[in-house]
């Protein structure tokens, strides 16, 4: 199974809080643990990291908290993986070129290499402000037959 982190998870949940109010809202890790329902440990440990990778910025004070360094429709999915989770990699020979003992005669290398690059980019074109609101279902065909979307016809 391919699945993100908790941390990954929690950090979009928390970031869309933000993406959601147009004025550019500033929020203290308490007030964002309580809007989201999450451990403030947790929360601020989420919030570090983000500020140490350029998605928020930090103001200190009696005012302080946190806001989008940039505005949601310019912050990806991609961006909020890599930042907590590291680069996007779905296979260790995308992830590590060379740390396999299979890679020079895998048949199926290329392959992984293109599926990576193709669910990257589908994560890097949903932005912040597209999770903020319920994104279009996928067409489902008239045949009768439940279709896997992820086929390739």
């Amino acid at each position: 199974m391919i699945r993100m982190s908790k941390q990954t998870d929690y950090g979009i949940l928390l970031l869309t809080e933000f993406a959601a109010d147009p004025g550019g809202l500033t929020l203290s890790a308490r007030e964002l643990s309580e809007r989201a329902a999450l451990p403030l440990p947790m929360v601020s440990k989420i919030l570090k990291v983000l500020t140490r990778e350029g998605l928020l910025l930090s103001h200190r004070g009696a005012r302080g908290g946190y806001r989008l360094a940039r505005r949601p429709n310019q912050i990806t999915v991609a961006d909020v993986i890599g930042a907590l989770d590291g680069p996007f990699a779905m296979t260790e020979c995308v992830d590590a070129p060379g740390d396999c003992r299979q890679e020079s005669t895998c048949p199926v290398r290329t392959n992984w290499h293109l599926i990576n690059h193709t669910v990257y980019k589908a994560l890097d074109n949903i932005t912040l402000w597209d999770m903020t609101r319920p994104l279009s279902p996928p067409l489902i065909p008239l045949t009768g037959r439940s279709a896997n979307p992820l086929k390739v016809a």
